[in-house]
């Protein structure tokens, strides 16, 4: 009996094994947490399009959008953990929702397997074009002496734009009136017709309408200023050092999806980011590559702990 039982094991060890050396032998699902043509699934897009070149199987996104992305989040991390559903989260998902969503179905830190960093994308400050203030430091001080009058858009409850505007209005020691759209499109629609006074966003979905002139930005929320808007000052040189903030998009597979499938999936996303073509188009952008040291699942493990008690403090009592 102890023979037929080691036997048994060593089979199924080897078939684990065949298995895992075999994948993927079919297409990849990618869940998308949020609509067709915001940054999120633009990244996904782009990244998983050279991803599905190394594994010899095509990665196909799906866009299941609702609650901040939190509802496609929980489909994602509830599906079979055989690698052929992962998912793109990003900084709202695995690091803002808990405090956001006191229900939220899964634990960013817990139930996922982290495959790797993918993209960030930095925040830039932007106002209407007519906005009064000429740079960021006459901006902050309007909006100081003005905080009862002026009003902020945002993309919706658990948005990059809610939430990098919770944060700089907290830094300010300002409560405007907050007015929520059904998404970025919408939002930004209303500053450009000047119908909002400003706005916290992406670079990757303000980036045209600041060169066109149609929005005014104020800086950019990182160390060193982006090459897809040179002239644009960072917020340290603007005089709001402390306002340092990107949004990230990261991949993640279900909690216990095998470490061979696991490995083969980070390679694949480094292979990506090693590619010319693929940091041209995510740079062009306006986007942030992740440094040698900033890849692969443990370092992003490490991340999404710290993300979630950065964010915590800030959004728990927040404004909605």
């Amino acid at each position: 009996m102890k023979k037929l039982i080691l036997a048994l094991a060593a089979t199924a060890m080897m078939a684990g094994a065949a298995q895992a050396q075999s994948y993927p032998s079919r297409p990849i699902s990618m869940i998308v947490p949020f609509a067709a043509g915001g940054p999120t699934d633009i990244i996904a897009r782009i990244v998983g399009e050279h991803m599905s070149k190394s594994l010899g199987q095509q990665i196909v996104v799906e866009n299941v959008a609702g609650a901040g992305g939190t509802t496609g989040i929980t489909r994602a991390a509830q599906s079979k953990n055989d690698g052929y559903t992962i998912m793109m989260g990003h900084m709202g998902t695995h690091g803002a929702a808990p405090a956001l969503y006191p229900n939220l179905k899964y634990d960013p830190a817990k139930d996922f397997e982290p495959i790797g960093m993918a993209a960030g994308t930095p925040i830039l400050i932007v106002a209407k074009k007519d906005f009064p203030a000429k740079d960021l430091k006459e901006m902050m001080a309007y909006l100081k002496a003005n905080s009862d009058k002026v009003n902020q858009a945002h993309a919706g409850i658990g948005a990059v734009s809610h939430m990098t505007c919770i944060m700089f209005n907290s830094q300010l020691g300002i409560k405007p009136t907050a007015v929520p759209y059904s998404g970025t499109g919408p939002a930004l629609n209303d500053l450009v017709s000047g119908q909002v006074d400003y706005m916290c966003d992406q670079i990757v979905n303000l980036v045209q309408q600041v060169k066109a002139g149609a929005i005014k930005a104020y800086a950019i929320a990182t160390p060193v200023r982006s090459p897809a808007l040179p002239d644009l000052p960072t917020t340290i040189e603007a005089g709001m050092p402390d306002y340092q903030v990107t949004a990230w998009n990261a991949i993640f597979a279900p909690k216990d999806t095998p470490k061979e499938v696991v490995t083969a999936l980070t390679t694949a996303l480094n292979k990506a980011l090693d590619d010319d073509a693929t940091k041209g188009r995510l740079l062009e952008l306006g986007g942030v590559l992740p440094t040698k040291d900033e890849r692969g699942g443990k370092w992003l493990g490490e991340f999404v702990v710290k993300e979630v008690a950065r964010w915590t403090p800030v959004l728990k009592d927040a404004p909605k």
